[in-house]
């Protein structure tokens, strides 16, 4: 690895963190730097579960205020989440690399287009209810959300923002409150899956995880000074783009 390669995965692994805390898409850009440094597609997407993961946490801790009112009752939806994201990664390690590379540009698209559509899937928060964070439907479809998580995760933090707000009531900062606190257990599972079927790249991931801590703690700044239009159109712009390129690379 050279010091070039170096500095980009560091620099990818704060973009990437301080995104993920604001609003999610922060795969698309971790994942396509260790595609840009010859990293193979299936190694270079558990390793950005790897390198996320630190700032899952800080964002997560960064919230703490918030989880407090509701952790007991969202650890159901933590239990669904970690079945989930086994079972997507599971699915993920039965493919080879060929086939993986394949889906990606469709799946960089679908993130993208998800992720552009969000303020719009969600309806108007309901600040003065309590969230109905046990219901069935909130589950079924979290359960769905964190198999894709555990497979690919990029734009997962934007499909969880989009899925809670349809099944649970409360304000933006204590959607995404919940939001780092699942995608934390669904990371952590991802993890234990793809270092035990040994497709995780060590070396990329040390530089990058002390990039993605810090921005994982910017991040929660940034969502709180930054207009969301803003983080929303860079990531859209990073994930059409991305798309494209891989398409374009065949």
């Amino acid at each position: 690895m050279s010091p070039f390669d170096a500095i980009l995965l560091f620099l990818a692994g704060f973009v990437s963190g301080a995104a993920n805390a604001v609003a999610g898409g922060g795969t698309f850009i971790t994942f396509s730097a260790m595609t840009l440094v010859g990293v193979p597609p299936i190694v270079a997407n558990a390793t950005s579960s790897v390198t996320q993961f630190p700032g899952y946490i800080t964002s997560t801790l960064a919230y703490a205020s918030d989880i407090r009112h509701f952790w007991r009752q969202a650890l159901l939806l933590c239990l669904i989440s970690a079945l989930g994201a086994l079972a997507g990664a599971l699915i993920l390690l039965a493919l080879d690399n060929p086939s993986f590379r394949a889906l990606v540009p469709w799946l960089l698209l679908a993130a993208t287009a998800l992720f552009a559509a969000g303020p719009w899937l969600k309806p108007a928060p309901k600040p003065g209810h309590q969230p109905a964070v046990g219901s069935f439907a909130g589950s079924l479809v979290q359960f769905l959300t964190s198999i894709y998580g555990g497979f690919f995760g990029a734009g997962m933090g934007v499909m969880m923002l989009a899925t809670l707000g349809l099944t649970q009531a409360g304000d933006y900062h204590r959607l995404n409150a919940m939001k780092n606190m699942l995608a934390v257990v669904i990371a952590a599972i991802a993890i234990l899956v793809f270092v035990s079927g040994g497709v995780v790249a060590w070396p990329q991931a040390i530089v990058m995880i002390p990039g993605g801590a810090l921005g994982g703690y910017a991040g929660v700044w940034i969502a709180k000074r930054v207009p969301q239009n803003v983080v929303r159109g860079f990531v859209v712009g990073v994930g059409l783009f991305l798309a494209f390129y891989y398409f374009a690379k065949g």
